[in-house]
C-alpha cells in the first residue's frame, strides 16, 4: 500500500498544480500523512531549479500550518479522549511526569523531530497533549522545518541531479548525525561552560 501511495505522490510532483499538492503532502505529512513532503520537493526541484527557494518556502509554509493542525488535534482530543484512556488505566499520575519532562526539552525535541526523519506528526500531537508552550513549539517547528526544506531545495538548486540519489539514500542519516552533534555541542558548551 506504501509502495503505490509513494509512487502515486511521484506521478503528482509532475503535474502542472504541483506546488498545490506539495502544500497539502507537507500539510498532511505533519499530522497524518506517512510520506514526507521531501518526494514530491525533490522531483520538482529537480524539474524547475530556479524555483527550488519558492518550494522550499511552501513546503516549510504548509507543514508548519500542519503542524499547527498536529498541535490541536494532540491539545483538543487529548482532552476528550487521551485523559480518559489514562484514568482508566491508572497512567494519568505517569502521563504528568512525561508531559513536565517533555516540556522541559520540548523546543529541543520538536526542532529534532522537525529536522530529521522522526515522523514529525507524533511530536506535533505529542507536543499539543502535553500543553508545551504554542509559541516555544511554532518557533522550534519553523526554524527545523525552515532549514529541512531550504537545505534539500539549496543541494539540489546548487549540485542539481547528481544530489538527488544523495538526498534520497543519506540525508535522513546526514541529517541525523547533523541534529546529535548540535545537541551535543550546546550539552558540552553547558558542563564545560
Amino acid at each position: 500500500m506504501l509502495r503505490r501511495l509513494y509512487d502515486r505522490t511521484m506521478v503528482l510532483s509532475a503535474h502542472p498544480r504541483a506546488p498545490w499538492v506539495l502544500f497539502a503532502v507537507a500539510f498532511a505529512e505533519s499530522s497524518v500523512f506517512p510520506i514526507p513532503p521531501d518526494v514530491m520537493l525533490i522531483p520538482m526541484v529537480l524539474a524547475e531549479r530556479a524555483k527550488a527557494w519558492a518550494l522550499a518556502a511552501i513546503a516549510t509554509l504548509a507543514s508548519v500550518l500542519g503542524g499547527i493542525a498536529g498541535y490541536a488535534i494532540g491539545f483538543f482530543l487529548f482532552e476528550t479522549v487521551g485523559k480518559a484512556l489514562l484514568d482508566f488505566y491508572g497512567y494519568a499520575d505517569k502521563f504528568e511526569a512525561f508531559a513536565s519532562q517533555y516540556n522541559t526539552y520540548g523546543a529541543w525535541i520538536v526542532f529534532g523531530a522537525g529536522l530529521t526523519p522522526f515522523p514529525y506528526k507524533v511530536i506535533t500531537i505529542a507536543s499539543g497533549a502535553t500543553k508545551l508552550d504554542f509559541v516555544v513549539f511554532l518557533v522550534a517547528s519553523l526554524l527545523a522545518r525552515g532549514l529541512r526544506f531550504v537545505l534539500v531545495a539549496g543541494l539540489l538548486y546548487w549540485f542539481g541531479p547528481p544530489i538527488r540519489d544523495f538526498i534520497e539514500r543519506r540525508l535522513g542519516l546526514v541529517t541525523t548525525v547533523f541534529v546529535i552533534l548540535l545537541i551535543g555541542g550546546f550539552v558540552l558548551l553547558r558542563y564545560v561552560g
